[in-house]
């Protein structure tokens, strides 16, 4: 066959394939993305593709499974792409924005509740639990003041926790 017969032959059998797979392909689509405006573009992806894979010389077998293997393939790769979702498109779907604002009051409440448990701590436990999570030092920083080794510092907020945890269970 020359070369513009053999493009002809591929053109008509797409032409068929098109035709007689094109709507079931677009259902698949579909049904896998939920858009029909993608789903018709993969489908369309697929054709090109396969168009190409024939222009290069591909042989074909079963034109049916070829078709759908590829849309799959594409179908994943549309899975895989980082899907950004505009706050705008979201607002015109009907979402709103909510200032349930509960869980962060209990957090509130538990550290307020956390923090006065300190005071009954032993004092070298009230120091270390207050350098470490209320003024937010590092163990490094804090065995700098206390003179104190890191291993030492760690131990002992450790500890400190540990006993906050009874003293809050116990009061719960």
């Amino acid at each position: 066959m020359t070369l513009k017969r053999q493009e002809k032959h591929h053109q008509v059998v797409l032409s068929i394939a098109h035709s007689d797979f094109a709507k079931s392909m677009n259902a698949h689509a579909f049904f896998k993305i939920h858009n029909h405006a993608i789903g018709e573009d993969l489908v369309q992806d697929t054709f090109m593709k396969t168009w190409n894979y024939l222009i290069k010389g591909g042989k074909i077998d079963v034109m049916k499974a070829f078709l759908y293997h590829v849309l799959n393939n594409l179908i994943v790769d549309e899975y895989r792409k980082r899907k950004t979702i505009s706050l705008d498109n979201l607002l015109e779907k009907g979402y709103e924005l909510g200032t349930d604002h509960t869980e962060h009051l209990f957090d509130l409440l538990d550290g307020k509740a956390a923090l006065l448990l300190i005071s009954r701590l032993p004092e070298r436990y009230q120091k270390v639990i207050r350098m470490r999570y209320v003024q937010g030092l590092t163990l490094a920083e804090m065995s700098l003041i206390t003179g104190q080794s890191k291993n030492t510092m760690a131990v002992q907020v450790h500890r400190g926790l540990e006993k906050i945890k009874i003293l809050y269970n116990h009061t719960s």
